[in-house]
């Protein structure tokens, strides 16, 4: 896939997550093979007054390109200043966030909500994005859109805002086939993904429900789409870059990682975190203990007491109690 002068190779896309997509967590999924990631979004309007928290999103190093920042905002001008300062660290593309369904940022009127409430003001999105797209012409940075099929079940736009995101200069489009009132409920209606693709000029990834490699296939199958983009089935479970890769190119899904390989990655994961974000690090790492450590005996038992302490040598010692053998798999870091 190819988006602007960005060359995305076979595979499938790591999908931006707030409090999950941080750097070590993308570099893991980076080395098993994720073709493409995106920073967690940053607030436009924080980027603009340069705090420094939201700034501290926009990192990120040589080794996990390409590589997308993604924003979100509600103002023209603050959006257009944001861009400008994400592009000032040189990013393969510039990303603007119409999907998050969270209440704090899709709620409210025309000049307030943004996220997925702006599907409800199609003229403002696509105002957003033209200046935004205009913004980064001059760098040479492609504009990119990822949003959702519609606000509700009966206002569903998917095809209007492919149209409207086109007219404005973005270079490619993500859709996740839910609603924003659906948030991550029921199923995503990949019908729409599909009728997108089939309307639009630029490249269209999809996303929502894919949860194995199979579903990956078949969502490529069944759609059309350009690319495939992995959310949630990625948490705890960056290994599913490395087998879609795998089943897309030989046709044939590599076996699951031992419970040793798997415990031995998240002892990797934890060993950076807790260096680089200390405790509140650790907190973070805890809606991955799931599925990285599960499947084996007693893995209910070993994940509640992992999430009663936020010391990581605690965690390693109740890790490698289970696995004796974990530590030697882990990638020490230079």
């Amino acid at each position: 896939m190819q988006i602007g002068h960005v060359r995305i190779e076979a595979g499938a896309i790591l999908a931006p997550m707030e409090d999950v997509t941080d750097q070590p967590f993308r570099r893991l999924c980076k080395r098993m093979g994720a073709s493409l990631l995106y920073t967690e979004f940053a607030a436009a309007e924080a980027i603009a007054r340069d705090v420094d928290s939201a700034l501290q999103k926009l990192q990120f190093g040589e080794d996990e390109r390409p590589f997308a920042i993604q924003i979100y905002g509600n103002r023209v001008e603050a959006m257009t200043r944001a861009a400008e300062k994400a592009a000032d660290l040189q990013p393969d593309i510039l990303d603007i966030n119409f999907g998050c369904p969270a209440k704090k940022v899709a709620y409210g009127g025309e000049t307030s909500c943004a996220g997925s409430g702006l599907l409800r003001f199609p003229e403002r999105m696509e105002a957003i994005t033209a200046a935004v797209v205009q913004a980064m012409k001059p760098r040479g940075i492609p504009v990119t859109v990822k949003t959702r099929i519609g606000w509700d079940g009966d206002s569903i736009n998917a095809l209007e805002t492919v149209e409207r995101m086109e007219r404005a200069g973005a270079q490619a489009i993500a859709f996740h086939g839910r609603t924003r009132a659906q948030m991550f409920k029921g199923c995503a209606d990949w019908s729409w993904i599909r009728a997108a693709k089939e309307a639009a000029r630029i490249p269209v990834v999809g996303n929502g429900d894919v949860a194995a490699p199979a579903d990956a296939l078949r969502m490529l199958n069944e759609t059309g789409v350009d690319a495939v983009m992995i959310g949630r089935g990625a948490i705890g479970n960056p290994w599913i870059f490395a087998q879609t890769k795998a089943l897309l190119e030989t046709g044939e899904e590599p076996p699951m990682p031992t419970p040793e390989e798997r415990a031995s990655l998240y002892l990797e994961h934890l060993d950076v975190v807790a260096e680089s974000k200390g405790e509140r690090g650790v907190r973070r790492l805890r809606r991955h203990v799931k599925r990285y450590l599960s499947g084996f005996q007693n893995a209910a038992d070993l994940r509640g007491r992992i999430m009663q302490t936020t010391d990581a040598n605690e965690i390693c010692g109740i890790v490698c109690g289970q696995f004796p053998s974990a530590e030697r798999f882990i990638h020490r870091r230079e």
